[in-house]
């Protein structure tokens, strides 16, 4: 197989303790060719990811000047992202969030968007007000066109793309609500959905195949239903399915639901530990600490085949590496994953299966332009 050169990304979400300059520092000591920049609201309400790699308020084109010329010396390139709630939940913060992308967005135009292939990540999320209502689903679409169709037209004009990840977002509420479908984009069905109500070419998806592990979906084939052209970035995580006894009582099919503890004791009946136990998986990464639910090869050819050059972004949710707190254990993730990739994205030569030509980050002619907001749209 010829031609292999799909860069290794980190995404910076596992490093939330790290500075910009250590998380930099890091990532050239780890190996990877890029890193896609958490830039979460510092006022924001999500508990389990809030890193901020970034500071995002009063960035101005010499910020996007100093962080290109420090990128380009420690050899890497960048995208950046926030993932929340942009459709549902408190009104405050869903308006919060909207805006928040809209910086988002006028940074990655400052750092030359995608002609430095600097892409923004966001969720969708999901308005159960609504969803619970006949036609919710639909009733999302429409929701979700009425927020995005302004602000993809936005990130259109600035030569900006806006990418989704497809976590349905399992814990993202209490496992007393039965529901665990909370971002619109959590199946293929939704993106095609999506894409055809907006049909710019100014937004697209970060395919991360383990969500589709634990929905009993295989990658592979989600791959090859897709448009291609659509997909900018693969999440390199992956999940183990396990068969315990909550597996055997609440079935595959459905999440498993809180009861009254004294009940479920008295029943003897397994309960969710917390809210992201619901669906009897383990968070992996390829090649450490196991095997997965994924034929890692079968996947990646199926994306070559299919004409994918992009980043694989390595997400470390590893149970065995970032949920030890352990930062050796969280790093030893990292290198094992792109040690497991490394045969499949690279070519073999002299030093070894090694990335080639890493282009350089290009300083772009724009004007500085005002911050922008929903209401402005």
């Amino acid at each position: 197989m010829n031609n292999l050169n799909n860069p290794i990304w980190l995404m910076s979400s596992a490093f939330d303790k790290l500075s910009l300059n250590e998380l930099v520092e890091q990532a050239e000591n780890i190996g990877v060719q890029g890193i896609d920049l958490c830039v979460f609201r510092k006022d924001g309400t999500r508990q389990d990811h809030t890193a901020t790699h970034l500071e995002y308020d009063n960035f101005g084109l010499d910020d996007a000047k100093r962080l290109i010329e420090q990128f380009n010396k420690a050899e890497l390139q960048l995208s950046l992202g926030a993932f929340e709630n942009m459709i549902g939940g408190d009104e405050g913060q869903r308006i919060k969030n909207q805006n928040h992308l809209l910086k988002l967005i006028r940074i990655a135009y400052l750092l030359g968007g995608d002609e430095n292939n600097v892409k923004v990540g966001t969720f969708v999320g999901y308005n159960h007000e609504l969803g619970a209502e006949e036609g919710g689903f639909q009733k999302n679409l429409d929701a979700f066109k009425r927020v995005f169709e302004p602000i993809i037209r936005y990130a259109e004009s600035l030569g900006v793309t806006v990418l989704y990840e497809n976590c349905p977002m399992e814990g993202w509420r209490s496992a007393s609500y039965t529901s665990t479908y909370n971002n619109l984009p959590g199946v293929l069905a939704a993106r095609k959905l999506m894409y055809a109500m907006i049909p710019s070419r100014a937004h697209g998806e970060i395919y991360d195949p383990s969500h589709d592990i634990w929905q009993h979906t295989d990658p592979v084939e989600v791959i090859k239903a897709s448009d291609i052209s659509r997909i900018h970035r693969i999440h390199v995580k992956t999940t183990r399915k396990l068969k315990n006894k909550a597996r055997i009582e609440w079935g595959g099919m459905y999440p498993m639901q809180r009861v009254e503890s004294s009940l479920a004791v008295h029943a003897e009946v397994e309960q969710p530990k917390n809210d992201w136990d619901r669906h009897h998986y383990e968070a992996m990464l390829p090649g450490f600490g196991g095997t997965d639910h994924m034929d890692w090869r079968a996947f990646v050819d199926t994306l070559r085949n299919k004409g994918f050059a992009g980043p694989f972004e390595i997400e470390n949710e590893a149970k065995n590496s970032k949920d030890t707190g352990n930062m050796v254990a969280t790093v030893q993730g990292y290198e094992a994953a792109i040690h497991f990739l490394s045969p499949m994205l690279w070519n073999l030569g002299t030093n070894g299966y090694a990335y080639n030509n890493q282009n350089d980050l290009q300083y772009p002619a724009v004007a500085d332009i005002p911050v922008k907001k929903m209401d402005d749209l």
